[in-house]
């Protein structure tokens, strides 16, 4: 059976166990002054992958972001040398 939080316009607080199919209590227990019943947020922890942009890694934001932003320039290849001799060195000696 849950327990009720009541509140009367005077101030007073208490708790009530009832059942839930029960009429909410309408009388302060202390004044007699009108009640209403008290409600709380309730705590909600996310656990686990998935509830966080930083939890899927670099792969899901590339195809968000991808679209609109500029891609890199390559780097430009180096050329290669020639393997031949220079001048005025002999390769036959």
């Amino acid at each position: 059976m849950p327990i009720y939080e009541y509140k009367c316009r005077n101030g007073h607080l208490f708790e009530a166990v009832q059942s839930m199919s029960d009429d909410p209590l309408t009388e302060c227990q202390e004044c007699g002054a009108p009640l209403e019943r008290v409600f709380h947020p309730v705590a909600v922890h996310f656990k686990g992958s998935g509830f966080y942009t930083t939890d899927y890694g670099s792969k899901a934001k590339a195809g968000q972001d991808g679209a609109g932003k500029e891609e890199k320039p390559s780097k430009p290849e180096k050329k290669k040398e020639d393997s031949k001799p220079k001048a005025g060195s002999s390769a036959s000696d």
